[in-house]
């Protein structure tokens, strides 16, 4: 069983959650029918509303269930744009962090290149904490340009958490909304939407132990939001489409266990952590942890960049070995393309280019980060010898050199 340390990409789906979803499967009934199936139905939903919601520190009426993080992003972003320019047409700008998620990026940029966005990218240390002096200086020369800020709780690549609660104090003395996507931080770090002052916030299903294709936009409830997607306006009007019954009762039934084990499971999330930093940093020297220190980081990411090496290469010859990682970059077309993040963070391409993101979560035990351990210091020798190539090449030559190899774990 290999050792899986990618729980930031998506986690195994909870004992809860597959047995809330196996159960509604096996029933039929569309939430908005009028009929006894349907009317069942619409009670698991709001029910799941209600689990939800208490999860997240909010109203129910303020949980609009999305197809995921990525939707959620989407509708908050664009639709708090639409409808601040809606009401005034000089409130063009948008300040993001530079170290968004693509899918707050890539609907910014999207914004800027087809509705006169005007974009303003704040920067971060190099933690990753965004600069509070840089946000409220942007806002002091002119606040009432700003349409919105949209700022992550909880960074997906080096886990740091941003002071949300800071800046929604800078911006809300303008009368601008934040929106935060917190997929990262829900359920691993406490949320609390109503304590936030967020006019808005992202979470999803898959990151918590829910299904893959659910999540949901926590909406403050006196918040305008034009809608993206037109039909039937089954959630507030604002997000059109059937409800998936089945995978909103696995999300709530995951938000639920993740929100009563949120404590305990945190702190030996934590340890466990702790750990897998120490020995790798024991094991490999010149390895650098990414990201700010605790308490200010996800308690399950350790982030880190390996000198010398590629970090496509390195995740390859960790799979041979029975341990999955990620490097948290993007990849386009084959060419290797250094986070935006690290990037964002100081760090040089070549620097940036040697990343592994080891994530663990609610089903994560020592034997993973001993199988980690044990394979790290053969993979990253392995991973160096390939070198900086380029993204095919570098691949290719690790799998030539591990199947060279006849160290443990690479025969």
């Amino acid at each position: 069983m290999p050792a899986y340390l990618d729980h930031a990409a998506t986690t195994p789906l909870s004992a809860g959650a597959l047995a809330a979803m196996t159960r509604e499967l096996a029933r039929t009934g569309n939430p908005s029918s009028l009929h006894g199936a349907g009317r069942r139905a619409r009670r698991v939903v709001e029910d799941a509303r209600e689990t939800v919601a208490a999860a997240a520190g909010a109203h129910p009426s303020e949980v609009i269930f999305t197809s995921g993080g990525t939707e959620a992003d989407n509708l908050a972003v664009k639709g708090l744009y639409w409808a601040r320019v809606a009401a005034d047409p000089t409130r063009r700008r948008i300040l993001c962090s530079a170290v968004e998620h693509h899918a707050v990026l890539d609907t910014v940029e999207w914004l800027e290149r087809h509705e006169g966005a005007q974009v303003t990218w704040l920067p971060v240390d190099a933690a990753g904490v965004l600069d509070l002096e840089v946000l409220a200086a942007e806002i002091a020369r002119d606040p009432k340009s700003v349409a919105l800020v949209t700022v992550m709780w909880a960074n997906n690549e080096v886990g740091t958490v941003q002071p949300i609660s800071r800046i929604v104090e800078i911006a809300s003395a303008s009368g601008i909304p934040v929106h935060s996507d917190a997929v990262q931080a829900f359920g691993s770090v406490q949320v609390d939407f109503k304590a936030s002052g967020l006019a808005a916030m992202s979470v999803s299903g898959h990151k918590i132990g829910g299904p893959v294709g659910v999540g949901a936009l926590l909406l403050g409830r006196a918040v305008t939001l034009t809608p993206v997607q037109h039909g039937g306006g089954q959630e507030r009007n604002v997000r059109s489409g059937t409800l998936d019954t089945p995978s909103i009762a696995a999300f709530a039934a995951a938000a639920e266990g993740a929100a009563a084990a949120l404590g305990p499971d945190a702190l030996r999330i934590a340890e466990l952590r702790d750990r897998l930093v120490a020995g790798v940093l024991d094991r490999v020297p010149s390895a650098v942890l990414r990201g700010a220190p605790a308490p200010d980081r996800l308690p399950g990411n350790a982030h880190f960049t390996f000198p010398g090496c590629e970090g496509d290469s390195l995740l390859f010859l960790l799979d041979l070995a029975g341990v999955e990682s990620s490097t948290g970059s993007a990849c386009t077309a084959g060419v290797p393309r250094p986070s935006h993040v690290l990037l964002a963070m100081g760090l040089d391409e070549e620097t940036a280019r040697g990343a592994q993101r080891f994530t663990l979560g609610h089903s994560s035990t020592e034997a993973d980060v001993d199988a980690l351990l044990t394979a790290l210091p053969e993979a990253y020798a392995r991973a160096r010898q390939a070198g900086m190539a380029g993204h095919e090449s570098s691949i290719q030559t690790a799998g030539t050199v591990a199947r060279q190899g006849t160290g443990a774990g690479f025969a």
